[in-house]
């Protein structure tokens, strides 16, 4: 099974990266990008065939290393 876990900052927290990202498509022509947040995609192959078991071990990950729970959010997607 793999897990998707898509990591993204907490609204409020400001995004650098973004706002970076947001000036250069502005730079390059591309305008009414009102807003731009940045993440991050973690891809995870898992041996773990229950769907409840796999998902309760990606969130312990992610609660422990994958994100920052106090800046980031998280959102985790299951693939057979």
């Amino acid at each position: 099974m793999k897990a998707r876990v898509h990591v993204t900052l907490k609204n409020g927290v400001l995004d650098p990266q973004g706002k970076a990202i947001q000036h250069a498509l502005s730079a390059l022509g591309f305008a009414g990008v009102e807003d731009v947040r940045q993440g991050k995609v973690i891809e995870l192959e898992l041996t773990e065939a229950d769907e409840a078991r796999a998902r309760a071990a990606v969130e312990e990950m992610c609660k422990k290393l994958l994100a920052n729970t106090v800046i980031e959010n998280y959102a985790i997607d299951l693939v057979r």
